[in-house]
């Protein structure tokens, strides 16, 4: 008979949030916090100062054994944290925190790792859905350093990189208040809007929880994940649906106009629905989720 810590952990997994006060986690932390949330995961959340909702307060890379108590009270680890800006030897440290994180959990817990749709890079100009069997030819210094998070996960049995898309919120986009003269919206030679794969907060909170609950479980996942809604939506869409103003400009030499991510095995294993994105439901579920008190 399955012991009821077992069942415990299966139903009702302890998760624990590296980097839960970052703009990610504060996104997450306001759905998973919600009074009507049917979710059946137990965060606990990590901060390096306190404040933010932290419930246990420490920094990863000074404090190892921190870090490794707080593994070892949890059934899975979701890493969030990493600087996404500064310089090669900052960006560093998203490897060297895989890397502890890593170290310990010792192979007893399993990691989900947050990765980005910027490790393809330039491979998204060949044109075509990026799958995660492709080859990344990273551009900028922050893909670099996450395609090297990736290689330190890459040997570890139960770990799981996420490549996410664009998340409505903490995005350049809708993440931020528009200026007083509205915003600037690149576009391509032909005029068109940029397109990317994007996804809402509550449904990144609810494909997360899903795979949270399947790591906890034992289930054999994919070594490799991208995260996103099927399809691509435009940025003047988005923009059309949250109501706001914007100007048109050339975008920079090199922009990618259209970067779609392959999503057949979110699908497979059911963290997004299988429909199209649209810009209004995107909107939508942001401006549900601001409502939320994180």
């Amino acid at each position: 008979m399955q012991k009821t810590t077992e069942i415990l952990k299966t139903l009702n997994p302890r998760v624990l949030v590296l980097g839960g006060s970052g703009r990610v986690g504060g996104l997450l932390r306001a759905v998973w916090r919600r009074p009507d949330a049917a979710s059946g995961i137990r965060p606990i959340w990590q901060a390096r100062r306190h404040g933010a909702g932290a419930q246990v307060v420490f920094d990863p890379l000074a404090e190892p054994q921190a870090l490794a108590s707080a593994v070892a009270a949890c059934d899975v680890v979701l890493n969030l944290a990493g600087p996404t800006r500064g310089m090669p030897e900052e960006l560093s440290a998203n490897r060297v925190l895989a890397e502890a994180v890593v170290q310990a959990a010792g192979g007893a817990v399993p990691i989900l790792a947050a990765s980005s749709a910027a490790v393809y890079g330039a491979q998204a100009a060949a044109g075509g859905a990026l799958s995660e069997d492709g080859s990344t030819t990273p551009d900028s210094a922050y893909g670099r350093a996450k395609i090297e998070m990736e290689a330190a996960l890459h040997a570890v049995p139960n770990a799981v990189v996420i490549r996410i898309g664009n998340i409505a919120g903490a995005d350049a986009l809708l993440g931020r208040a528009a200026p007083e003269g509205g915003r600037v919206l690149h576009v391509t030679p032909d005029g068109r809007a940029l397109e990317r794969s994007y996804i809402g907060p509550q449904a990144l909170a609810q494909a997360l929880e899903r795979l949270v609950r399947l790591a906890a479980a034992g289930l054999e996942l994919p070594k490799c994940l991208n995260l996103a809604l099927p399809g691509v939506v435009g940025m003047d869409a988005l923009l059309a649906a949250a109501g706001e103003r914007w100007t048109s400009a050339p975008a920079p030499a090199g922009t990618i106009p259209r970067v779609e991510l392959d999503v057949s095995r979110a699908l497979r294993l059911g963290l997004v629905p299988d429909t199209p994105v649209r810009a209004e439901a995107v909107v939508a579920d942001l401006q549900g989720c601001k409502g939320m008190r994180p």
